[in-house]
């Protein structure tokens, strides 16, 4: 295993044993004390356990070498995890959101929680942002999707816990325990809208798309230093994990010796490589100067930027 799914690994473990603990004294202290809304941050927390593993499962498989079946290497379970982390906590989401209606439109009288679970919850928002900052730290570090959503997810978190805290001062000041209820609802909103958001971030790399376009004026760039070769057109740049794959179409001259052309090719590739980190590969197919054969029908060319 790399260096890389090491650190990955290792965030993951520190995630869920966070988490197991902030999840259990949440959920323990929202059913004694009787506030939903702590309650409703524990299973949040809980969903934190969920995702932590599977991130802890993804970093075993980005660590297995190309084969047959997946000869492009397992880099994209990153993102396939990273999907997957969106929908359990929609999941959460979406079980809070159902709750919390019940209970506010329940018949029976709301239960005033009790002020105990104030320090509880403080104690959540000092262990989440702990998590979220390293989460940020080794995603950045490791430029892994996975972590960078679930700090994402546990920096939401932070702020869902000062919601419920402010959710029960206001219920100790006004002596409204619908108030808890309300700020569960709140809470169960924003985490469906952060799954939504993780869904969506990931769609760019299943439609072997890039994160960052800009990426297609270094390539061009790169090309240009490169003496020799003509008309770069169809270029396409894809993630595959946390690397690029690039292709590109160029032209040379039609009397250049297949020598000569192939040591072009590899001084494009090389000044590619130069400029742009975590090349996962460049595929470079070489055309005589002015063919014509083939219409462009996909890629990016120069006049498109």
């Amino acid at each position: 295993m790399s260096i890389r799914e090491n650190e990955i690994k290792k965030a993951a473990l520190i995630a869920i044993a966070g988490n197991v603990f902030l999840a259990a004294i949440k959920i323990a202290t929202g059913i004694i004390a009787g506030s939903l809304a702590v309650l409703a941050d524990g299973v949040d927390s809980f969903g934190d356990i969920i995702t932590s593993s599977i991130i802890l499962i993804t970093a075993n498989i980005l660590s297995r070498p190309p084969d047959k079946k997946y000869p492009y290497g397992y880099g994209k379970a990153d993102t396939i995890a990273t999907k997957a982390l969106s929908f359990v906590i929609f999941f959460a989401g979406a079980q809070l959101f159902i709750t919390s209606v019940r209970k506010l439109t329940g018949e029976n009288a709301l239960e005033m929680p009790s002020l105990f679970a104030i320090y509880i919850v403080l104690i959540s928002i000092a262990g989440k942002m702990l998590l979220a900052f390293y989460q940020f730290r080794v995603g950045k570090r490791t430029d892994s999707a996975m972590l960078t959503a679930n700090g994402k997810n546990m920096q939401n978190d932070v702020i869902i816990s000062f919601s419920v805290l402010l959710g029960l001062i206001f219920v100790h000041i006004f002596k409204l325990p619908v108030l808890d209820s309300i700020a569960a609802l709140l809470v169960s909103v924003w985490v469906l809208k952060v799954a939504f958001q993780i869904f969506m971030q990931t769609n760019v790399e299943l439609m072997d798309g890039t994160k960052d376009s800009s990426i297609y004026n270094k390539i061009f760039e790169a090309i240009d230093a490169v003496e020799g070769v003509h008309h770069p057109h169809r270029v396409r740049a894809r993630n595959i994990g946390h690397k690029v794959m690039i292709n590109i179409d160029l032209e040379v001259d039609g009397d250049l010796t297949l020598k000569n052309a192939h040591d072009l090719a590899n001084k494009v590739e090389e000044s590619i490589k130069t400029r742009i980190d975590n090349v996962f590969d460049v595929a470079i197919h070489v055309e005589p100067l002015g063919d014509k054969t083939a219409e462009e029908t996909y890629g990016i060319s120069k006049s498109l930027l």
